[in-house]
């Protein structure tokens, strides 16, 4: 676990490209839309979602970094986050402008050239969610979109926040039941017009689920349930129905069944589909 973010960079490389900088600059901050995050591979000097790009693929295609040139990278800055916690995240890097987040959903942006605190902010979070997280505090990501940085708290609450101030657009409970475990730790996804976000807490008594904010106002679009719920209740939708044939009808419901998406979601344009990772069963330990 380390408490601070580090930048390296190439010494003495030639033909480096600058990047542009909307920190430098009157300009839109966290400019991501559809047609740029397709054309991620024309700007490498971005890292535009977490996996970089629509297919969240994790590779970049520059070059300057390579074995020739390694050997000449030094320390270029850093960035204390004053914590002991996990720090999980993949920063997001768009036109100079670092989006990166801490535990329990704080939110840095930075300079990326220099490390200079342009805004910071911090979800008001009560200590004893963290009584109900199995891996710590952490989190693992933010999502950038039109000038919006979206980010969930370890409560559970989704945050849409200004990209060029940190001041809160707009925020929802994502949290359909607050008598179970439930907790939030990973990036949400961009998915069309909505923001996607699943839950973590399979290791206690959680039922997986991810629910759909409209992007602009907050407002809740629709929610899907990944495992089926206790049958004598009626079925949140049709394909749970299916889906409760192939469990033990003594299944033990009242304990949420997991599968919860704590992260892992990747979102298809062309196709219009979102794949969505579940975790482990429920419960998963005995605490």
């Amino acid at each position: 676990r380390v408490a601070l973010f580090a930048a390296l960079l190439v010494l003495g490389a030639c033909g480096r490209r600058e990047p542009s900088s909307a920190a430098n600059r009157n300009e839109s901050f966290g400019a991501i839309d559809q047609a740029r995050l397709l054309a991620a591979d024309e700007h490498p000097e971005n890292w535009l979602t977490v996996g970089r790009d629509f297919g969240k693929t994790h590779y970049s295609p520059l070059t300057q970094i390579d074995r020739a040139s390694v050997s000449r990278l030094g320390f270029a800055w850093e960035f204390a986050t004053h914590t002991r916690r996990g720090l999980e995240a993949t920063p997001i890097v768009v036109d100079g402008v670092m989006y990166t987040s801490a535990q329990e959903g704080r939110v840095f942006a930075l300079n990326a050239a220099t490390g200079e605190r342009l805004w910071e902010f911090f979800p008001q979070v009560d200590g004893q969610v963290n009584r109900a997280v199995c891996c710590d505090a952490v989190n693992r990501g933010v999502a950038v979109w039109k000038s919006r940085v979206y980010v969930a708290a370890l409560d559970g609450v989704l945050y849409a926040l200004d990209a060029k101030t940190g001041a809160v657009v707009w925020k929802q409970d994502t949290i359909v039941d607050r008598t179970r475990g439930y907790s939030s730790t990973g990036a949400p996804q961009i998915a069309g017009d909505v923001i996607v976000i699943g839950n973590a807490g399979a290791e206690f008594d959680a039922r997986g689920y991810v629910s759909a904010y409209k992007l602009a106002t907050g407002e809740f679009a629709w929610r899907f349930f990944t495992v089926p719920g206790d049958p004598s209740k009626p079925y949140e939708h049709p394909e749970l129905e299916w889906a409760a044939k192939t469990w033990d009808p003594n299944s033990r419901w009242d304990v949420g069944g997991g599968g919860t998406v704590w992260d892992d979601m990747a979102y298809d344009p062309q196709l219009n589909l979102l794949y969505v990772g579940t975790g482990n069963a429920a419960l998963y330990s005995q605490r």
